[in-house]
């Protein structure tokens, strides 16, 4: 019942989760002042902006984006902190459909037919419950009406975490960690593989390569924020 709802609202407020403060009954997730202050990129309209320069001479794909600028103490930090600890798994779904809404235009990102987020370490799965990545990869499926597979890439060796490491360190790290199922359903499709955040794009690339492997396939790449 709605006097329920509003009660309980009252005693635990929704929170928006880039400024703290609470949401009003016609907002969801993200308050409308931080909505209209959110450092949106824009890197879709430009096929050589920074994200796809990461894998020039690396990897072949077709397209890349970020959604958001990471600034430390922004609002993008304040959203990925509360997606990845907080359990707020509805701002990977928001920022998602977001993110969607600018590849529906896009003349490459719009063509992708299987979403894949970059899996996360057993270890860190165990701990979170839940996989960042793949939150915002359903939120993309909402809009885009995709299909989602957490499952297709598995890691084939132990990775230590990336933090501090170098790029050459973080390659090595992750170099041939990762498979990808085989199977004939997968051959000559478009996959989009998403993450939350761009760093040197070891993990990334390390993720596309092993898709690749896949027959006739190709890759785009999206992200929530690049650092």
């Amino acid at each position: 019942m709605k006097w329920i709802n509003d009660f309980v609202e009252l005693l635990l407020p929704k929170i928006c989760a880039a400024c703290g403060k609470p949401l009003e009954k016609n907002e969801n997730c993200i308050c409308t002042h931080c909505i209209a202050e959110l450092p949106l990129t824009n890197y879709h309209l430009y096929d050589d902006n920074p994200v796809a320069q990461v894998f020039w001479g690396r990897v072949n794909i077709q397209a890349a984006t970020a959604l958001l600028y990471f600034h430390k103490k922004g609002r993008t930090q304040h959203l990925l902190h509360n997606l990845k600890y907080n359990k707020r798994k509805d701002v990977g779904l928001f920022l998602g459909k977001l993110l969607a809404n600018q590849m529906e235009t896009h003349p490459i990102l719009s063509t992708v037919d299987i979403i894949v987020p970059v899996p996360l370490h057993h270890k860190r799965l165990t701990e979170r419950g839940y996989n960042q990545a793949e939150c915002f990869a359903e939120g993309i499926a909402d809009v885009l009406n995709k299909k989602v597979c957490p499952n297709l890439l598995k890691r084939s060796k132990e990775t230590t975490t990336q933090t501090r490491k170098t790029r050459e360190q973080r390659w090595q790290n992750v170099s041939d960690a990762f498979i990808a199922t085989e199977d004939n359903e997968y051959h000559g499709k478009h996959f989009l593989l998403v993450d939350d955040v761009l760093t040197t794009g070891a993990t990334l690339e390390a993720c596309a390569q092993a898709i690749l492997k896949i027959p006739q396939t190709k890759v785009s790449i999206a992200v929530i924020a690049k650092a």
